[in-house]
């Protein structure tokens, strides 16, 4: 819709312009109250009208993006989306293969963002202005081992890169599947990063005895089973036995791991 305000009052084009100075890329309903001085009810009816004016752009009930004067309202997306993250889903991180990426733990790209949130979650999958987020809930507990990364003004909180390998060893689907999860655990063997204490700190913090199933396993292809981080996980085998991924058919147990594997489960015989 083509952006004229021409006919509003001066007042109007004095609130849009303090609102668009102040009020940075993102702006809510209760910010928009606070910097115009207004209540929340005529601050919403505002910002509807400014977004219908195509100032701004709906992100989802009471939260709006600011829109460049020079883009075209239809297609306009935000350079960083991550700036939304604080806004949609905190107390929360940005983890799993999102994670793995801002890590470099893998050159694959994905589309859609990886998140993990305190709120409760009705859908895994949900979008937010046309940008993807897969969501997983977990408790308030469990927020540790992140990292906070600033985005124009937006503090965001990243799992480190243990508690990455962690995460995505805990639900090999935040890792985009499990031979993606081998992958960035070997990138993260390589790496720096490298911290068997925090490892075995986090896995047990998060308290999935299939975690240390699964790292004690794939560190031993890895590695080689004379490596002190192979000997911590089987130290802290739970009873039972776990799939290798939850989500494919398993019908080759390695007893030693208490580990159950698909049949067709290789990984390549290059010791890190």
């Amino acid at each position: 819709m083509t952006k004229n305000v021409n006919s509003k009052s001066s007042t109007t084009r004095r609130r849009l312009s303090k609102l668009l100075r102040e009020g940075g890329e993102l702006i809510t309903v209760e910010r928009a109250a606070e910097i115009l001085g207004m209540s929340d009810e005529g601050a919403a009816k505002s910002l509807a009208r400014w977004c219908d004016q195509g100032w701004l752009a709906r992100i989802k009930r009471g939260l709006y993006v600011a829109v460049p004067i020079e883009a075209d309202t239809t297609g306009y997306s935000l350079e960083d989306a991550w700036v939304m993250i604080p806004e949609l889903f905190e107390p929360a991180y940005v983890g799993g293969w999102s994670a793995a990426e801002h890590w470099d733990l893998t050159e694959q790209i994905f589309k859609d963002i990886c998140i993990f949130t305190a709120r409760p979650v009705s859908r895994r999958n949900q979008t937010y202005h046309d940008i993807p987020f897969v969501v997983s809930h977990t408790s308030p507990d469990n927020q540790f081992g992140t990292k906070p990364v600033w985005r124009n003004d937006k503090r965001i909180w990243v799992s480190d890169p243990s508690r990455t390998i962690i995460d995505m060893l805990s639900d090999p689907r935040s890792g985009g599947g499990i031979r993606h999860v081998v992958d960035c655990l070997r990138e993260y063997f390589k790496s720096d990063y490298f911290r068997e204490d925090l490892l075995i700190e986090y896995a047990l913090k998060l308290g999935n005895g299939a975690v240390f199933k699964r790292l004690g396993f794939l560190a031993s292809q890895l590695l080689g089973d004379t490596h002190p981080i192979v000997a911590d996980c089987k130290t802290h085998l739970s009873k039972g036995n776990s799939k290798l991924d939850p989500t494919q058919k398993a019908d080759k147990l390695v007893t030693k791991w208490r580990l159950l594997l698909p049949a067709n489960f290789q990984i390549e015989n290059d010791r890190i």
